[in-house]
């Protein structure tokens, strides 16, 4: 019977042999195993946030991009915060010119288009900080990060309130408040990566 050892020998030469001939393989299996690895981490910061689901459904697409890098991360969930933010703002924006809408119901949305375009430039400010490298130190800059992206979350949380009075209708009120609530998800997720990343590089 011939010795374990040499099976074992005789499979890594043909690996060898096989990875070595087939470049495009060994590329594949490689950018598998990265794959894997990205989606991971990816998943162990989604973990601890408070909409785990959300979060690994939104940012495990941008794996390759994100690799295993928190600041990557951070920063493109404060984009990904960002464009859904804006779309929102001009979901409200056609919604308060639509015929027909109680005079409560018009001010409620017209209330939420401020507090959501406050939401915007909070994002945008966080945005441009994230990349700023002089002047302010690190623990800084990520204070004021914090602030913003926590007032942004704010602002969406007061947009929604506005849809609680009973005076509101009740199918404007739930598609006001499921466009919102995506929205606010998103920013706290951001809030917990910022949070995240500020803490662990003090």
């Amino acid at each position: 019977m011939a010795n374990i050892g040499s099976y074992f020998s005789i499979a890594a030469i043909f690996f060898f042999a096989l990875f070595t001939t087939s470049p495009s393989l060994c590329l594949a299996v490689r950018k598998f195993l990265s794959s894997e690895t990205d989606t991971q981490f990816i998943k162990t910061w989604c973990d601890a946030t408070t909409y785990p689901d959300l979060c690994f459904v939104t940012f495990s697409s941008y794996a390759a991009e994100i690799q295993d890098s928190p600041k990557t991360l951070t920063t493109k969930s404060l984009f990904v915060a960002l464009n859904s933010t804006r779309l929102a703002s001009k979901n409200l924006t056609d919604i308060s010119k639509t015929q027909g809408l109680k005079p409560r119901e018009t001010e409620a949305l017209q209330d939420c288009v401020e507090e959501i375009g406050d939401s915007i430039d909070e994002l945008k400010r966080s945005i441009v900080e994230m990349d700023e490298t002089a002047g302010k130190s690190f623990a800084f800059r990520m204070s004021d990060i914090q602030t913003w992206v926590s007032a942004a979350l704010t602002d969406e949380d007061t947009c929604m309130d506005g849809f609680s009075e009973t005076a509101t209708d009740g199918d404007v009120k739930a598609n006001m408040r499921t466009l919102i609530e995506k929205v606010a998800h998103l920013t706290s997720i951001s809030l917990a990566f910022v949070n995240h990343y500020a803490g662990a590089n003090k």
